[in-house]
């Protein structure tokens, strides 16, 4: 995993620096919403709240995101456009747990006083959220990309849906107290279809339960933990570093031993070492989709959470 480096900090410093005319610019005059505006303007960091926040909000909202599901969330470069959204926002949704801490420097860049910290107008979705592999010691750089917040990857399981729109309910009620009622029935309604929903992807996972396998960064334990699966190995030896060539030896070797059948791949893992572990090994490689709107036909929350469902399925059948 990658939380927002030292390095990568420095770097988007000196980015944010760089853009400060451009951002001026694009800007201009004008820009704070218009008082009894129609639409709550949201900017959510990743489009995996995006979609759940449009999912609560309806018609009262106009939501986007700083990052588009294919696109790796650990990292990413702040961009002009990125502050102007930010800059227009009522309401910021950030996913927490270290996971989109890029996302402070353009909230920083954008000037906004409605989004910083502690102001009326953030939600961290990822409050009261069980999170896992919260590592028990001191975590240092030696360990790779190791988040000390535990594990950010929460939204790949529908079963944390009703903590994250609770959360996103609860920040735009402080933007319009007097909708609250509104939203928390945008929020029932949409888990009134979630849940048979969810009855039918775990019955689709059940003949799989205890299956092993082996993913190419460790994103998918709150995916495999709804579903009974059990991760392998990873094909990073250790979170956000590339794997050294007697690590993937070792890897091979569990995996024959193990017997496992697939290989989750995301869209900016490495393609070529996957097919070659795959080849030696005898298990597939399956591309999966790690946020919403990662590949075509997954741009709501349902159908992205039954296209990895089903395809994952398709691929250990």
């Amino acid at each position: 995993m990658r939380p927002c480096s030292p390095q990568h900090a420095r770097r988007s410093t000196l980015i944010l620096a760089g853009l400060g005319l451009a951002l001026i610019w694009t800007l201009g005059a004008g820009t704070f919403p218009v008082a009894g505006a129609a639409k709550i303007r949201v900017v959510a960091s990743t489009a995996d709240l995006k979609v759940l926040t449009e999912a609560v909000g309806a018609d009262l909202v106009e939501v986007d995101s700083l990052a588009r599901g294919n696109q790796n969330p650990h990292d990413l470069e702040i961009r002009p456009s990125q502050m102007v959204k930010l800059r227009r926002a009522d309401l910021v949704v950030l996913n927490g747990l270290e996971l989109d801490g890029w996302a402070e420097v353009a909230i920083q860049g954008a000037n906004n006083p409605r989004l910083i910290p502690g102001a009326s107008g953030r939600v961290d979705a990822s409050i009261g959220i069980p999170v896992l592999e919260v590592p028990a010691g001191k975590v240092d750089r030696s360990m790779g990309d190791v988040h000390p917040a535990g594990n950010p990857h929460y939204t790949l399981d529908p079963g944390m849906a009703p903590i994250i729109t609770t959360n996103i309910v609860d920040g735009l009620a402080r933007v319009a107290p007097e909708q609250r009622a509104v939203f928390e029935q945008g929020r029932q309604a949409f888990l009134a279809k979630l849940e048979p929903a969810m009855a039918a992807w775990v019955q689709t996972m059940a003949p799989f339960k205890g299956a092993k396998l082996v993913v190419d960064h460790s994103q998918w334990n709150y995916f495999f933990a709804r579903y009974g699966l059990v991760l392998a190995g990873t094909v990073e030896e250790r979170p956000g570093i590339p794997p050294a060539p007697g690590h993937l030896v070792r890897l091979a070797a569990q995996m024959k031993a193990d017997g496992v059948k697939a290989l989750i791949l995301e869209p900016w893992g490495d393609r070529k070492l996957a097919d070659r572990l795959a080849a030696d090994t005898g298990a597939r490689v399956v591309p999966l989709a790690p946020g919403a709107g990662a590949v075509k036909g997954t741009e709501t929350y349902l159908d992205w959470m039954a296209y990895n469902v089903n395809t994952l399925a398709q691929a250990l059948r």
